[in-house]
């Protein structure tokens, strides 16, 4: 019975909508040198795509979030796929860089309100004791979109142009739309220890976005590898994040408080390891995609990990938690590709991007840990 409360069209439908806002996201990082010869700019200025889309998310949360709280849960979630879809055909439609920017910004406003609350909705859904594979089985669609969305949009953006992606990024939108439309029925009926917590997601962003937004660069400049074959490296990636994806679900779902913060912490660690040990063996190709690969998964149980912590950690505020730690993942993501372009605009050269990447995550992990003794600390305990 449980089962097949997992397998709900309602969670489905959640998946299918991840898919396509995961992939509008990161799809991003397989075009940048496409967009950047068609548009006539340089890398830097071609990275600011990935930061307008990060501040969109995060300045889109507050301004939605309520509508997510005032309206009918289909229906705000439904309106939020159309912002979505809006924005994805402003992309399709763009003559130049600001008309562009400003579309990726439109796109972004519906992330954090509609996977925040979607989120939530989904933890709502499940049999008692399987939230967490519930909101997993919602994140599916994210981690997915690494695996089939990534890869095949930059394929697509080789062969067709970058408009072909955004033009097929734009069909998921509608097609996300449709299954929300026709499935999604229910309604979805902040401690001081929570902003701790958001400033981890911030920094564990910061890490993963100073280092992915410039990976196909970093690949082709210290590992030799042939543009034919960027494809096949997100696809690596994408395997990566997604192993990380079902891997955080599951610790998050099944372990619970019990090794929770144990379990972020090793995650934390192995994607500062990964991206050291990935600076001093960059040359070494096929050890540099098996490290990329390493990164990825640990960086997305990060992620995982951090939203099912911060649920926890928010009780009855968990729909507006939820909501505002997806917009500091963004935050991060944004501030994460600033500080890269940043870092390259004043000579420290793609080769120390990975050390840039591991400094905010050894500063996240330190920062978590410190939230993870407060919690030891004699308290009522939450159950």
């Amino acid at each position: 019975m449980s089962n097949t409360r997992l397998s709900s069209p309602a969670l489905l439908a959640l998946a299918v909508a991840a898919f396509a806002i995961g992939t509008a996201e990161f799809v991003i990082m397989g075009l940048l040198p496409a967009i950047a010869a068609d548009l006539a700019i340089d890398l830097p200025r071609a990275g600011y795509l990935v930061s307008a889309y990060a501040l969109g998310v995060v300045a889109g949360g507050p301004l939605l979030a309520g509508m997510v709280s005032r309206h009918e849960e289909k229906r705000a979630l439904s309106g939020l796929m159309l912002i979505f879809i809006a924005g994805n055909l402003g992309c399709l439609l763009a003559p130049g860089l600001y008309s562009l920017l400003l579309a990726r910004i439109v796109t972004a406003f519906s992330h954090a309100s509609f996977i925040g609350a979607a989120a939530v909705l989904a933890a709502r859904l499940a049999p008692a004791g399987m939230a967490g594979r519930a909101m997993a089985l919602m994140f599916s669609g994210m981690t997915l979109a690494n695996i089939l969305g990534v890869p095949g949009g930059a394929l697509l953006g080789q062969w067709a142009g970058w408009r072909a992606t955004f033009a097929a990024v734009m069909a998921l939108g509608l097609l996300g739309l449709l299954g929300l439309l026709t499935l999604l029925l229910l309604r979805i009926c902040l401690p001081g220890q929570v902003w701790l917590a958001l400033g981890c997601s911030v920094l564990a962003s910061c890490s993963m976005f100073s280092f992915f937004t410039y990976l196909l660069p970093i690949l082709r400049t210290q590992s030799a590898l042939p543009p034919a074959q960027d494809s096949q490296a997100l696809l690596l990636c994408g395997l990566g994040i997604a192993a990380g994806g079902w891997l955080g679900g599951w610790l998050g779902g099944r372990l619970a408080d019990w090794r929770l913060a144990p379990s972020l912490a090793g995650s934390l660690s192995t994607t500062g390891l990964s991206l050291a040990l990935f600076h001093h063996f960059a040359a070494q190709q096929s050890v540099a995609l098996a490290l990329v690969a390493a990164w990825g998964a640990a960086a997305f149980a990060v992620c995982m990990l951090l939203q099912a912590w911060i649920i926890r950690l928010a009780g009855s505020a968990a729909s507006r938690a939820s909501t505002l730690n997806i917009g500091a993942f963004n935050l991060g993501n944004a501030l994460g590709a600033w500080a890269g372009g940043l870092a390259l605009e004043h000579g420290w050269g793609l080769s120390n991007l990975s050390l840039l990447a591991a400094a905010f995550a050894l500063t996240a992990l330190l920062a978590a840990s410190a939230l993870s003794v407060a919690q030891t600390a004699p308290s009522p305990a939450q159950t």
